[in-house]
């Protein structure tokens, strides 16, 4: 036998001996391969990091609204604020609606996440996760809404104790701050019970809609479960205004008074209603006490002025006028009819006009007195007094005539 055959000869055998612990060491075919969430893909672990937050235990969206305390819509730059640590962390739009939901955790956030500080213990280990923020560290952060000219109610998210990875955090309050807090938005009909608050909310919607039956029986369980709420009062005493229930009307306005005697809304019903029947005692006591909290009562309004809240002095102005000509104060509703005439923009009260007319026509300062006529007419041309105030003109334009004349140097 030659040198090179002994060689494989003892190849072989070597070959031989070793190949079973080859085969000892590969993993049987059918092993299965780890075992992981089929709808969560398994991600490679980082042993330098801290434990992982578990899945469940992560929220990744933030629901709710946003409600002006008055009902009125939502402004469209309302933006929803997540603050943690009283830093800034998201901010998104609300709907014209008021409805908004925030992604937590995205990597499109416009803002660091909490998650990405590096001062928050869970920050590390969760830094690749794609959305998803621990329920621990939202305890340290809360949600408000920002629009210019509103004041907004604040959610804590160490109160929410629900339990998910969307959370329902309910509804941020937001008031207009241009007004003396407290004259056109009572003190909240969102510090009753949620059943008060979801009846009060399906009740201004339903008078919205025109469906004045069921918006009064809305605002009728909304003061039965929370008789306190003077916003519930009035809406329920504007309803049974409309629906000509007069009496009811006046002791729901009455209710809510009682409540909150710095909510103005009330009072200018009253006011209304008491004007309507010529009382004018009552209309001056009661727009007396809304011009006492009018900031433009106590400043000297020179120029026009449009207000955008809901809620405007214009008519108290306007009744106080008028109560005052009625009662011989001349000097008073002068004032007050001014001042009227600089908020009423929106010209809800033509006859304010004629008011003045009067005025100035009892001064002998015709020629003011004919510029106020002629506003009314441009305003009313078929109101029910244009017939009336047109024969009023034409006498108070032969008074400034033949003063004219008689102020005029003699030419001869």
């Amino acid at each position: 036998m030659s040198h090179r055959i002994r060689i494989l000869i003892v190849l072989a055998i070597a070959m031989a001996l070793l190949a079973p612990d080859t085969v000892a060491q590969k993993p049987p075919a059918s092993a299965p391969p780890p075992s992981t969430s089929p709808s969560r893909p398994a991600t490679p672990s980082n042993p330098s990091s801290q434990p992982s937050q578990p899945r469940e235990d992560l929220v990744m969206f933030l629901r709710g609204r946003v409600a002006t305390h008055d009902g009125a819509p939502v402004p469209n730059d309302m933006l929803v604020e997540r603050v943690c640590n009283n830093r800034v962390r998201q901010q998104v739009y609300a709907s014209p609606h008021g409805d908004f939901s925030m992604q937590l955790g995205s990597r499109a956030d416009s803002f660091p996440e909490a998650s990405a500080d590096p001062t928050s213990p869970y920050g590390a280990a969760r830094k690749d996760s794609l959305m998803g923020i621990s329920r621990r560290e939202l305890t340290n952060c809360e949600l408000r809404a920002s629009a210019s000219g509103f004041h907004s109610s604040v959610i804590s998210l160490l109160d929410i104790d629900t339990f998910g990875g969307s959370i329902d955090v309910g509804v941020i309050v937001v008031q207009r701050a241009t007004k003396i807090e407290g004259t056109t938005l009572s003190a909240i009909p969102y510090k009753a019970p949620k059943d008060a608050r979801r009846a009060y909310e399906k009740g201004v919607q339903a008078e919205k809609n025109g469906k004045l039956a069921d918006a009064r029986k809305y605002f009728e369980t909304a003061v039965e479960i929370y008789p306190s709420s003077a916003n519930a009062w009035f809406q329920l005493g504007t309803v049974l205004q409309r629906e000509n229930q007069k009496d009811a009307a006046r002791k729901a306005y009455t209710q809510a008074m009682t409540i909150d005697t710095k909510f103005l809304p009330p009072y200018l019903s009253l006011a209304s209603m008491a004007y309507q029947t010529g009382n004018w005692t009552e209309v001056l006591t009661l727009t007396d006490h809304i011009l006492d909290l009018d900031p433009l009562n106590h400043a000297a309004v020179t120029n026009y002025i449009l207000d955008l809240d809901p809620f405007t002095c214009a008519g108290a102005y306007f009744y106080n006028a008028m109560a005052n000509y009625q009662l011989n104060k001349f000097d008073d509703a002068e004032k007050s009819g001014l001042k009227a005439e600089h908020l009423d923009l929106q010209t809800h009260f033509p006859q304010l006009h004629l008011l003045l007319a009067e005025i100035f026509a009892r001064k002998n300062n015709y020629a003011l007195a004919i510029a106020q006529i002629q506003t009314y007419l441009a305003l009313a041309p078929h109101g029910k007094d244009a017939d009336q105030a047109r024969e009023q003109l034409a006498e108070l334009e032969k008074l400034n005539g033949s003063v004219s004349t008689r102020e005029k140097p003699d030419q001869r």
